[in-house]
């Protein structure tokens, strides 16, 4: 393959994969507008490219919980079978309009639950939908794997209720769990039963971590907790001095600990400055595991063509860092070894070789 840089058309052509999305980030803006009409939801604007402007705009703040406080009006949609259905759905055919061969979906849904729906009719639900996304986007020739993360929010009391159902729906769909929300204040450490829980079940899972706080949440996901993969982990290169690795950052690339990285959603919420400097590029080139995600798709107007794309065209990536990345993605990701394997042997090498 080609070490010159690739266009976007051809980047839109790649097959990827994506570890770190979240379902509530990523709607679609006419869908959130006519959900918000059946269930008498005021939202900003009734114009859906108002609505992803506003998205976008409202997240930029560089702050962490502002930008979490984006959610309430996707959330507001999501609160009953038809909401949830739809956007279940959606979701899988947007990824597979943009490419992606297999993809990991994270939800909490405590935070659905205020329409009456309990939590596990929102997980039964939201797999009935992925699953009818699944089904189109292969009868359409575009075939996308879709494995769910069920999530537990850090700074309430529902975290072992959320891995109780993913170990109870580890055969159906669920593939792993997650903790999100408000990182700095809530440590994972504080949820130590929950995780203990879920590797006696054999549930593998990842923990926010090294975005809104530093190297302490990243040593206590990995080391306390037993994290297989780091949400962000952005901070690590707080123990990196001149190329030189900590002992802790030695730990994770040594490991092969991922690191589920998000240029775009990391430059709204601070995490880092610019695409040309996010620290994806460095710790690449140091033998981390990277991989690279959307993480909110609506709130942070993007996608995996364009997170590929702001990092050719501003961090010089080639095409092979792009396959880097794709396969580094499919290596860590929570399903069997056999299906990561023919995922990267049959889909994704093979789609690098023809789609160039």
């Amino acid at each position: 393959m080609s070490t010159t840089r690739v266009d976007i058309e051809a980047i839109r052509r790649l097959p990827k994969a994506v570890l770190h999305d979240h379902l509530d980030g990523g709607l679609r803006p006419a869908t959130v507008i006519e959900l918000a009409a059946t269930v008498g939801h005021t939202l900003p604007t009734t114009d859906p490219d108002e609505l992803a402007a506003w998205y976008y705009d409202a997240a930029n703040s560089g702050d962490l919980v502002r930008y979490i406080a984006t959610f309430e009006h996707t959330l507001a949609v999501m609160q009953n079978r038809e909401g949830l259905l739809r956007t279940a759905e959606e979701y899988v055919l947007d990824l597979a309009a943009d490419g992606v061969v297999y993809g990991e979906v994270r939800y909490a849904p405590e935070l659905n639950t205020r329409g009456g729906l309990t939590m596990g009719e929102v997980v039964e639900t939201v797999q009935e939908g992925l699953a009818s996304g699944m089904a189109k986007a292969a009868a359409a020739g575009t075939p996308v794997r879709v494995g769910t993360l069920l999530c537990g929010m850090r700074m309430f009391d529902r975290v072992r209720e959320a891995a109780d159902l993913a170990v109870a729906f580890r055969d159906a769909g669920v593939v792993g769990f997650d903790i999100a929300g408000a990182e700095d204040g809530f440590p994972a450490v504080s949820h130590l039963g929950a995780f203990e829980h879920l590797r006696a079940e054999n549930v593998p899972f990842t923990i926010h971590a090294g975005e809104a706080f530093g190297l302490p949440s990243i040593h206590q996901a990995v080391q306390a907790c037993g994290a297989q993969r780091l949400g962000h982990g952005v901070r690590i290169t707080e123990d990196i001095v001149d190329g030189k690795l900590g002992r802790l950052a030695g730990w994770v690339r040594d490991r092969r600990i991922a690191l589920e990285m998000c240029p775009t959603s990391n430059l709204q919420t601070g995490a880092a400055t610019s695409i040309a400097e996010h620290p994806i590029t460095a710790l690449k080139d140091l033998g981390f595991r990277v991989t690279l995600n959307t993480d909110n798709r609506l709130v942070s107007g993007t996608t995996m063509t364009r997170e590929m794309s702001l990092l050719v065209e501003q961090a010089g990536w080639t095409v092979e860092d792009l396959r880097t990345v794709t396969v580094n993605a499919l290596k860590s990701a929570f399903i069997p070894f056999d299906e990561r394997k023919a995922l990267i042997e049959d889909v994704v090498l093979p789609g690098y070789e023809t789609a160039l």
